[in-house]
């Protein structure tokens, strides 16, 4: 077989891989280029349409802006490398792809935020199955609606906030979709500010310095599905309301001001079917109002939940406590919240009736999560005897507790969850 022959052969497998993948395609054309193709004419040069097939290949070119509706495919993830001083893609048009690259390498600046793809008022855009390794920012969506990141692994070796970017960066955008990524060692993993009706889901986001994913200002969304593993805190829903919370796992976001899941200034909302495991807070609440959670576990936390006096019109049931240091903690003796029908390790009251409900109320707040809530260093003389006594007789003669904040019905049997 002739070498023009091979080459011809080798072309139309990748043509056939293509219109496979977009269909659509078969209307337009395909332009190949290598390591020593300058890009930026390529793409201005593409038809509307056409697609702009990398060989494998190590290419170090930057700042590469994409103006119109093109698909960006790689073969064997082609390295794009931004050399520590640039950003590589910078997407201002609608209906775009961009798919199997690897980009790397993202310089840093004080004047403007440098991004391995960004997105800039755009709509319809597709990046998947991507690869991107030590940039300040991974994905940063400005301005952009029905977009879509997803099996992206997204990761860098941030040492501190002031130096760093976030994994995916949404700001004033809709309708966005985060699916199916890994991100890590970040600012933050995800960062939503002004995003609404958007998803995220099945991410794993650990190892960020500050949050896993970090909402401000972003109503009606939901994320589902998602880890949320040893983070500097694991999230923090702040300023919103309608946010919906599913079937997600905090996990091991462990530290002096770490929280699972940081809740401020939040309503109208639902926290159902989570696990938190191992954090130094589950939930904290400030400012919260009619926010349904249900069915979740808390295990094996410092604090299952620190509700803050400022929380009102909240529900909580169906959940269950298992091994953590304190259920519940506040700061006031006010509560304007509703716990019914939860299972609690620690109570231990009778159920004579056999209704599968304690005859009487559990307490959740024990008087040593108040003390320590007013005097944090007394958490020095916790689990000794002295703790243990205070319990005791708190249970006999409660003067200290706030009365109101009360399960009515507790669980005498675990949750299947």
């Amino acid at each position: 077989m002739g070498e023009f022959t091979i080459i011809m052969y080798g072309r139309k497998l990748i043509l056939l891989l293509i219109f496979t993948l977009f269909p659509w395609a078969v209307q337009s054309s395909v332009r190949i280029v290598s390591p020593s193709t300058p890009i930026q004419p390529v793409l201005d040069h593409s038809n509307i349409g056409d697609t702009v097939f990398f060989r494998k290949g190590l290419y170090k070119q930057h700042d590469l802006i994409v103006r119109k509706k093109l698909v960006i495919i790689g073969e064997g993830f082609p390295v794009i490398d931004g050399e520590s001083k640039f950003e590589v893609f910078i997407v201002t048009a609608n209906d775009v792809i961009i798919s199997g690259l690897q980009i790397q390498n993202i310089g840093r600046s004080s004047l403007i935020d440098m991004a391995a793809i960004k997105l800039r008022n755009s709509k319809r855009i597709l990046v998947k199955d991507c690869r991107i390794y030590n940039a300040t920012y991974g994905v940063y969506i400005e301005n952009c609606s029905y977009t879509e990141v997803r099996n992206c692994i997204i990761k860098a070796v941030a040492k501190d906030e002031l130096q760093s970017g976030n994994g995916v960066h949404a700001w004033k955008s809709s309708h966005l979709s985060i699916k199916n990524n890994s991100i890590s060692g970040h600012r933050d993993g995800i960062y939503f500010e002004f995003v609404t009706e958007s998803d995220i889901c099945n991410n794993l986001s650990f190892g960020n310095i500050r949050y896993g994913l970090h909402f401000m200002f972003s109503h009606h969304d939901t994320y589902s599905h998602n880890t949320f593993s040893e983070n500097g805190a694991g999230v923090a829903v702040m300023y919103t309301k309608d946010v919906t919370m599913l079937n997600n796992t905090f996990y091991h976001n462990w530290g002096d001001a770490s929280y699972g899941l940081l809740l401020k200034e939040i309503s109208d909302s639902k926290i159902e079917n989570n696990i938190f495991a191992k954090n130094t807070v589950g939930i904290f609440m400030e400012g919260c109002s009619r926010i349904h959670v249900s069915r979740n576990t808390f295990k094996e936390n410092g604090w299952a939940m620190r509700i803050q006096a400022s929380c009102d019109g909240n529900t909580f049931e169906k959940n269950n406590f298992l091994g953590n240091s304190f259920d519940v903690a506040t700061n006031g003796t006010l509560m304007l919240n509703l716990f019914t029908s939860n299972y609690w390790d620690k109570y231990d009251g009778y159920d004579l009736d056999k209704d599968g409900k304690g005859d009487v109320p559990y307490y959740p707040v024990s008087v040593y999560s108040v003390i320590s809530e007013q005097m944090p260093s007394t958490m020095i003389l916790y689990r000794s005897f002295l703790s243990t006594l205070m319990d005791q007789v708190e249970k006999v003669m409660p003067s200290i507790i706030p009365d109101l904040l009360k399960d009515d019905a507790p669980r005498i049997k675990k949750w299947n969850l």
